[in-house]
């Protein structure tokens, strides 16, 4: 084969697996509804079972399954007939996937779930088959024809199973109400678990922060914003209250404009004014955003008496009812891997 004729070969098993899968969603109906009501009502655990290809895309979808809200493990056929049905309960709902619908150790399973009174859910191709006949409710998947020239290697069959196993998944998710924070608290540990977790209180900086007074001299704001463990930000008080941020692009803008002695410019000469700031109870990444929308690198953060008068939206602007808690910068984000 050449290059061209590999190429289209593959594109070949794309078309008939998209295909597939396409027709798949044209067969959904009661039934499916049905397993998905299911799914969300099971007081207990899904447990998937399979064996060969069907095993490892079962395996495949109880993890999809925990990770969305749904507990569920793996059963593998085979190694259930040695000491592994003891893991299934009557309130559990067993999910079995077999493209044929047929096998010892299939029927084994399908007579304990029977003796058990475990409610049974399969999905296959073969609707006349042995777990089809013992299902609660049957989900086929029958295909046209495998994407292997041969029409042996499950490719379409396994895609379609994959598929559907990953709509009931999304289905129940949507049916609970399961939202972003419920699937960050499961993926604690990963970029998207940091991102939807991580608040401005938990990264900002709240000790010795770089403040100076209006009247402030240059010399004592130069000596403070390249001391401070947030360097490159000062902010200006008046008053006790936040009126101005001094950054190091405000000393560049000040040192091309002033004329004169600078030591006797004040911090009110060089100071932006209107700083932005960020309540202290949102995510971390709103920060971020913050940063990119205003092209700085540093937010002071904001609090108040009653923390249901903070802007729970983000960016606000400076209030008499909200007092400075902290700061937090850029790098605080990154090194956080809020990205």
């Amino acid at each position: 084969m050449n290059d061209k004729e590999i190429i289209l070969a593959a594109q070949q098993v794309l078309h008939l697996e998209a295909s597939a899968v396409n027709d798949l969603s044209q067969t959904l109906g009661a039934d499916f509804c049905k397993v998905v009501k299911a799914i969300v009502a099971c007081k207990s655990k899904i447990v998937f079972s399979g064996i060969g290809k069907s095993g490892q895309i079962a395996r495949k979808l109880a993890s999809t399954f925990s990770s969305t809200g749904s507990p569920a493990i793996f059963l593998h056929m085979a190694e259930a007939m040695h000491g592994d049905f003891g893991v299934l309960s009557k309130e559990d709902l067993l999910i079995v996937i077999s493209y044929s619908g047929e096998g010892t150790d299939l029927a084994a399973l399908l007579k304990y779930a029977s003796r058990k009174a475990i409610k049974l859910v399969a999905i296959t191709g073969n609707s006349n088959s042995i777990l089809a006949k013992n299902s609660s409710w049957c989900l086929n998947i029958q295909v046209k024809q495998e994407a292997c020239p041969l029409g042996l290697a499950p490719t379409c069959s396994s895609t379609v199973s994959l598929a559907l196993g990953d709509a009931l998944a999304v289905a129940a998710l949507e049916l609970r109400g399961f939202k972003k924070e419920n699937f960050a608290e499961l993926h604690p540990g990963g970029s998207l678990g940091r991102r939807l977790l991580t608040k401005v209180s938990d990264l900002m900086h709240t000790k010795n922060l770089p403040f100076v007074d209006v009247e402030e001299n240059f010399l004592s704001v130069m000596s403070l914003m390249t001391s401070s463990k947030v360097r490159g930000v000062v902010g200006v008080l008046k008053n006790s209250q936040l009126v101005g941020v001094i950054t190091d692009g405000d000393i560049r803008i000040f040192l091309q404009k002033v004329t004169g002695d600078i030591r006797s410019q004040k911090a009110k000469d060089i100071m932006s004014t209107s700083p932005k700031n960020i309540a202290f109870n949102v995510l971390a990444e709103e920060a971020l955003h913050a940063m990119e929308q205003f092209k700085i690198q540093a937010l002071f953060v904001y609090s108040s008496a009653s923390s249901n008068e903070v802007n729970a939206k983000g960016v606000t602007l400076p209030d008499k009812a909200l007092q400075v808690v902290g700061l937090i910068h850029l790098q605080d984000l990154l090194q956080a891997k809020i990205l």
